[in-house]
């Protein structure tokens, strides 16, 4: 789906407006991932979830597919648990929420009903700011071949 982006001139920033059925930040829309993640719940495991539900590409890209998802999905329910105003819930997950709220659309309707801390939510929930790559370390450097060197001189024996 496009979206439109529009321009402030006063902030000299560009925005735009989300429908709630959009995951942030991600190529698919919030029922695709609680599908993803209820699929999963009801499968013997991630492969068989990743054969029923990505059957045109290889095994291992289909679960690195579902696992990319299930992560966030899973990070943004032990945040949101935090957040929540129903304290009483204490095992935070779709089912759970689902048969709390009596929705099928547990993510619309936890987005909605976190509206307050989009902010700070990650994607694909909230419009939080994306993770930092971590810069990639420098190889450790490799002694030089030959023999080593000689330490500093003084105090030895004869």
């Amino acid at each position: 789906m496009r979206v439109t982006r529009y321009y402030c001139p006063t902030a000299h920033e560009t925005f735009s407006l989300l429908p709630d059925c959009l995951a942030s930040r991600f190529p698919s829309d919030l029922d695709d991932l609680e599908r993803v993640v209820t699929t999963v719940a009801a499968s013997r495991g991630v492969e068989a979830a990743a054969d029923t539900l990505r059957p045109e590409i290889n095994l291992l890209s289909a679960v690195r597919w579902i696992r990319r998802r299930l992560t966030l999905v899973r990070v943004a329910l032990v945040i949101a648990a935090g957040l929540l105003p129903d304290r009483h819930i204490r095992d935070v997950s779709l089912g759970t929420l689902g048969a709390t709220w009596e929705t099928d659309r547990v993510l619309v309707t936890l987005r909605d009903r976190l509206a307050s801390h989009l902010a700070i939510l990650p994607p694909p929930l909230g419009f939080g700011p994306r993770a930092r790559r971590r810069p990639a370390r420098a190889p450790a450097r490799q002694h030089g071949m030959g023999a080593a060197r000689a330490g500093p001189s003084g105090g030895g024996s004869p």
